[in-house]
């Protein structure tokens, strides 16, 4: 790989860029803000995102698709979930068949239930066969990335071949890149673990203990898991980066944004106007509407996605979500 183009100036897509520069590699960033473009060129710096991070200035920027993909080895989707199958249908007409196309994009698409990659697979179709396409996921907050503090995620693609050239191209001494070749798991576990982040958030802004937050984690494991399992994952894939590692990291850490969705509405505010506040897209507020929906039309038992949706959308008070999901008939422990 020389030549690889982003799709998306947003915290991650620039936190990419950043280590893919350090690489060696011809970095073209697609920014649907002009002004975003226009400062990157400039004065290499994000506007919005990442404000602190000094950009290589070898990183270009434009808002036009067909500058962005022009001589592209590797195309890299990192807009934000609901977006991606209006971008993918925009860069279409400018691939010539031979790029491959990797998301980092995470959710869960509402109407279809299909995660990012499948959803670039029904778009790109007569250009780019499955095989072409990948994901990268992991815990992984672009704010750290940037910064080349120690991150690890998963290169997981419908090829082999392809996950290995994910993991050659990203790899760095800072970054480091497994493989996983279950991707509908891997997809499973990075999407949904936002909704677990922000049932953790609702419970560090109602200030109701770290033993409901263990519990919660560890229960919305079994959730993630079971979902995962009924549309043909690997259970071991749970118990890895983009299982277990994904919702340590986004149910605690300072920099998630949907726990920080969360831990506001704990705190009695409202879902219109935390989400009309943000710069950045919290996308496990979608998610849970695509994941809820699933598990409603497939009969599968989510108290906790169940839990979340009606705090966001049904206008449940949190305290009666939470005294639901304690007062459910006992179960076994294991049972999925």
């Amino acid at each position: 790989m020389k030549s690889i183009s982003i799709i998306g100036a947003g915290s991650f897509g620039t936190a990419l860029a950043v280590i893919l520069a350090k690489s060696g590699f011809k970095i073209t960033l697609w920014a649907r803000e002009k002004e975003i473009a226009e400062s990157i060129n400039r004065e290499n710096r994000n506007p919005s995102y990442l404000k602190e991070v000094q950009l290589s200035k070898d990183i270009v920027c434009t808002t036009k698709y067909k500058e962005a993909l022009a001589d592209s080895e590797m195309v890299v989707i990192a807009t934000p979930s609901h977006t991606v199958r209006e971008v993918a249908a925009k860069i279409k007409p400018h691939l010539t068949r031979s790029e491959l196309i990797v998301t980092v994009s995470k959710g869960i698409e509402q109407g279809t239930f299909m995660t990012m990659s499948q959803v670039l697979v029904d778009v790109l179709e007569g250009v780019i066969i499955e095989d072409q396409i990948g994901v990268l996921y992991g815990p992984s907050h672009a704010e750290e990335v940037g910064a080349f503090k120690p991150t690890t995620v998963v290169a997981s693609a419908y090829s082999k071949r392809v996950a290995r050239i994910i993991q050659e191209t990203f790899l760095t001494p800072m970054f480091r890149v497994y493989l996983n070749q279950d991707i509908i798991g891997v997809e499973i576990g990075g999407s949904v673990k936002n909704i677990m982040a922000i049932a953790a958030g609702i419970v560090d802004g109602a200030e109701l203990g770290d033993n409901a937050k263990a519990a919660l984690i560890t229960r919305g494991l079994h959730e993630m898991k079971r979902m995962g399992m009924l549309l043909g994952a690997s259970q071991d894939t749970f118990s890895g980066l983009t299982g277990m590692g994904d919702l340590i990291v986004t149910c605690t850490s300072k920099h998630s944004r949907n726990r920080h969705v969360g831990y506001r509405i704990g705190k009695g505010e409202k879902l219109d106007e935390i989400i009309e506040g943000m710069n950045m897209v919290a996308e496990g507020v979608k998610t849970t509407k695509s994941v809820y929906q699933w598990a409603q039309n497939n009969g599968v038992d989510m108290p906790i996605t169940r839990a979340v949706h009606k705090v966001l959308f049904e206008n449940i008070n949190p305290s009666d979500a939470l005294y639901e999901l304690m007062t459910r008939n006992p179960k076994e422990e294991i049972m999925i």
